[in-house]
Formats: C-alpha cells, sequence, structure tokens
C-alpha cells in the first residue's frame, strides 16, 4: 500500500545451529540483555546471548560490563570484531559475521521490545540481513511470544523508516536503506502471523509519514486524490472522488470556502474497504486533509507555518487505516473519508466575519480563518452521518495547538461521549503505543461556539473560557447526529523534532496503528 518496509520473517533456530551466520548473507547478530535483578551487579543475558558467546568466543558479559550497559530499553552496543592480518592467524569468530550487537530490552514488555528493535534497526542501516533472539524468551507461550514477536518487529520496521523523495511516494519504491530482520527462536504460526500484523501496521505508518512529509509544492489536493485513487484501485476498494463541481453542486459550504483562496482546488475523496462475509460494523475515519495551511487571512506567523505540510496527517491516516484494513482483512466496513483542501491568501479567500452554510444546512460564523480544520472535517462529517450509516464515527486531525500544549507530543486528545469506545481507543492506544487521552466534553463551554448571527461560531472570541481543544471537539460534535462518535486531536503527536524510538524526526505517522488495533480488537 505504498513503500515497502523491509522484510521480517521468523526462524525456528537458535544461534547456536542456524547456518545464517555462515552461509555469508547475515551483517550482524544481535542478542539481548536486561537489568540486572535485585542484589545483583551483572546484567541478565537473555535467550541468546549465551550461544553467541560461545559460538564466538567473546565474554558478552565483559564486554556489557566495560561498555556500562544497564540493560534499558533501547540501549544498545555494537561490537565491531576484527578481521585476522595474515593467513596464519583464525580468530573464533572467522566466518562469522562481523558484528555483534547488545540490546537492552527493559522489563520485556512490548513497549520495552519496539524501543529495543527500533534501536537495533537504527544501528543497522546500510546493512543486508541482521539476525537477532530479541524477546525470543516468550517461546514457550505462544501469546506472549507473538507478542513479543510483533513488538521487536514493529519497532524493528518504524524505526528503519527514511523519507522518501516525491517520486519514490508516487512510484511504491522500495526502501533499500534498512537490512532485512531474522528474529531466531520462534516456531509455529501465531508468531508469523503477528509479525505481519506488525508489517500491516508499520506499512500504515509509513505510507503516512510520506504523505505527510511530500512537499506542498507537490502534495495539492489533486495530487493527494491520485494518490488515494491509484493506491485504494490497487487494493481493489472502491474510490469516489468530488471535484470543485461536485462539491458546489453538493453544498459543501466549509470545504469550498476553505480552499477557495488556493490555485489547487479541494476535493473530497472517499476510500471503502468491504470485506468478503456479511456482518461486523461500519467504521467510518474521516481525516482533515489540508495540505498546506498558511492560515489564510488570519495568516500565521513563519515559524508556525514552516510544518504546515504535515497538516494533512489526519487525511492520511485515514486513508493508510482502510488500506490496512483492506490489507489484514479485517472482518469490519471501513471508510475512508479525506476532505482536501489548501487554505491559503487569495482574492476569493474567506474572511473572518464570514458566514458559510455547510453541507447539512448549518450556518457558521468565521472568527479565524486559521481555525479551517474543523470547517473540512464539520461538512465532511455531516455528510459521512448522513450518507454512509457509519456504526462508528471517528475523526482525526492535527486540530489545535491547544491539545499540544495540554498533552505535550507523546498523547493524543481523545474526546468522545461513548465511554465504551473512548475505553476501547484508550486501550489499542495502549497496545499499539500509540497513546491517548480521553479529555471531557465540558458542557460549560458549549457557549463558546454560539453566535448571534448564524446557528455557530467556530472558535471562541471571548478569552476567559480557554480550552481550545475542547471548544474545537465541542463544535465538530455538531455535525455527528446520534452517531456513537470519537475526536482524536493529533497536533502533538503527529510530529517530532528528533527521532526517539519508533518515532521518527518530522511527521511521525501518528494514529494508523491505533486504529488498526482498535479495528483488529472491535467485536
Amino acid at each position: 500500500m505504498g513503500r515497502t518496509p523491509p522484510e521480517v520473517t521468523v526462524d525456528g533456530g537458535s544461534i547456536a545451529t542456524t547456518t545464517l551466520l555462515t552461509d555469508g548473507s547475515t551483517d550482524a547478530v544481535a542478542v539481548p540483555v536486561a537489568p540486572a535483578r535485585a542484589g545483583d551487579d551483572a546484567l541478565r543475558p537473555l535467550q541468546g546471548t549465551a550461544e553467541a558467546a560461545a559460538r564466538y568466543g567473546v565474554d558478552l558479559a565483559e564486554i556489557g560490563e566495560r561498555a556500562r550497559l544497564t540493560g534499558a530499553a533501547g540501549e544498545i552496543y555494537v561490537l565491531q570484531l576484527p578481521r585476522p592480518v595474515g593467513s596464519s592467524v583464525t580468530l573464533p569468530w572467522s566466518g562469522l559475521p562481523p558484528r555483534l550487537v547488545l540490546v537492552g530490552v527493559g522489563s520485556g514488555r512490548p513497549a520495552d521490545l519496539r524501543r529495543a528493535g527500533a534501536a537495533l534497526a537504527r544501528s543497522s542501516r546500510g546493512l543486508r540481513r541482521v539476525v537477532t533472539t530479541l524477546g525470543a524468551e516468550a517461546h514457550q507461550d505462544d501469546s506472549a511470544s507473538a507478542t513479543a514477536a510483533r513488538a521487536v518487529a514493529e519497532g524493528y520496521l518504524l524505526a528503519a523508516y527514511v523519507p522518501p523523495t516525491s517520486a519514490a511516494v508516487a512510484a511504491d519504491a522500495p526502501s533499500r536503506d534498512a537490512a532485512e530482520l531474522v528474529l531466531l527462536g520462534r516456531d509455529g504460526m501465531r508468531p508469523t502471523a503477528a509479525v505481519a500484523e506488525g508489517r500491516t501496521a508499520a506499512t500504515a505508518t509509513w505510507l503516512v509519514r510520506d504523505l505527510a512529509t511530500t512537499p506542498s509544492s507537490t502534495k495539492t489536493p489533486a495530487w493527494l486524490a491520485d494518490q488515494a485513487k491509484r493506491l485504494g484501485a490497487k487494493a481493489g476498494l472502491e474510490v469516489v472522488v468530488r471535484t470543485t463541481r461536485e462539491l458546489t453542486a453538493e453544498g459543501f459550504g466549509g470545504i469550498l470556502a476553505v480552499g477557495a483562496g488556493s490555485a489547487s482546488s479541494p476535493r473530497l475523496v472517499t476510500v471503502s474497504w468491504t470485506p468478503p462475509t456479511a456482518g461486523g460494523r461500519h467504521v467510518v475515519v474521516v481525516g482533515k486533509g489540508i495540505t498546506f495551511d498558511t492560515g489564510g487571512i488570519s495568516i500565521k506567523p513563519r515559524e508556525a507555518m514552516v510544518p504546515m505540510k504535515t497538516d494533512m496527517t489526519g487525511a492520511a491516516v485515514a486513508l493508510a487505516t482502510v488500506l490496512g484494513a483492506a490489507a489484514a482483512g479485517v472482518a469490519h466496513r471501513v471508510t475512508a473519508v479525506l476532505p482536501l483542501a489548501e487554505n491559503h491568501v487569495g482574492a476569493a479567500s474567506y474572511r473572518p466575519g464570514d458566514v458559510l452554510t455547510m453541507w447539512d444546512g448549518t450556518t457558521v460564523e468565521i472568527a479565524n480563518t486559521d481555525a479551517e480544520g474543523r470547517l473540512v472535517l464539520a461538512d465532511a462529517l455531516a455528510w459521512a452521518d448522513a450518507t454512509l450509516d457509519p456504526d462508528v464515527l471517528v475523526d482525526v486531525a492535527t486540530l489545535t495547538g491547544a491539545a499540544t500544549l495540554g498533552l505535550g507530543k507523546q498523547y493524543a486528545a481523545l474526546y468522545s461521549g461513548d465511554d465504551d469506545l473512548a475505553a476501547a481507543l484508550v486501550a489499542a492506544g495502549d497496545a499499539s503505543g500509540e497513546l491517548a487521552w480521553h479529555m471531557p466534553l465540558v458542557e460549560e463551554y458549549e457557549e463558546a461556539v454560539s453566535s448571534q448571527v448564524a446557528d455557530l461560531r467556530h472558535v471562541p472570541v471571548d478569552k476567559h473560557i480557554g480550552g481550545g481543544s475542547i471548544t474545537a471537539a465541542l463544535f465538530l460534535r455538531h455535525f455527528v447526529g446520534k452517531r456513537t462518535w470519537a475526536h482524536l486531536d493529533i497536533a502533538g503527536p503527529a510530529r517530532s523534532t528528533s527521532d526517539k524510538h519508533e518515532v521518527t524526526e518530522g511527521a511521525t505517522g501518528f494514529g494508523a496503528r491505533l486504529l488498526l488495533r482498535y479495528l483488529d480488537d472491535l467485536r
């Protein structure tokens, strides 16, 4: 469904017996270490570490002590083994891969194993193949083994990401920067299936990152609609693209107003997955797709405008979710709705003080043209509620700076009046490592979106209320009817200023793995 991450395979062999270490195809061997137990000074070697020490003839415990390793999750030490000089010298590791890697796995929880996998990926860029026993100590329990294998694979694949060129995105060019990973010490179908699930989730995240990273000089609404159409058709999905003509005829006043100031006209795209067997539920994911956000007439400062090519991340998450659902064969219908526009400054730009008529006839007073995301979402949500008959309606958006101020860069702000849906999304976030915090829909703040000249005002004018992320969610709630609905404000975790564990600098792809895990768990 886009660029292809490196391969991850499982192998029932061990470091002591596998021929992968002697056939010339492997460049590195990675083994896990854990923190010392209470009262013990030494690192704890885990599955494969003793076998590696014996096969290489190297005291890995002493190496770890000299390197002052603690075994913390994601801690890593690469031992570059020398080659002999002269034909008469034979070293214990002759004929074996020339790199031994010690990787800290912390407590061995999935979050720690993702960090370990991520550290291994960053240390092995440019290599051909890496074999590892990370997480293999859980092999006696099928469920634990599968969970561990998935966590290592996901962390590895997520951190293996390197931003592409725009041409590579359009051509689905495979990544050539990361090594193939072989997970030793696994037997049976469950670890293999779990790795495949992790790869599907990581591939979805790669797609979000690729699309969000593409410069806006390339990524117009029309270009992004074309990518959705191409990827959807490749996956055998139903894709419908509405251009300005259809948007005007059908009355999408919010999308049209936001896109009016740009030379690149807006689009509305739907991509639908229907499982081959009847049953299941219909989940609709609406994603904010602002391909660049100048702020419009309420123009942003230069510094705030720099990352705005990523303001369509919500739409990319929705697209990656439906493609991932199809790839995984989930049992539920999934429809992605992508309202796409560029919020620019031009002679036709909408203005503060304007009153717009949304798709459902609701009139909205404009107070700030830089709060455009909730307008395109409102149109798309109202349309989805009326025409798609969803059982669950979720919107996802880089919507408010207030969410970032309140929750920082690691948590999405989650709003829902349905406690079961909120709990399911929080649990999916915990399991996937994409964390969400259930925020309140404070009824007393409803006055912030009231207007004297229209049905609603889309942003507060009075400063005494605050809670900008909450008031945005309250505004969106007016457009979802009586549906079971959740709003994910991902403004904080969608972008990162540096690499950290499985998160990459720039567009992080946050949201796709959370939603795919939710769909997988949905009954």
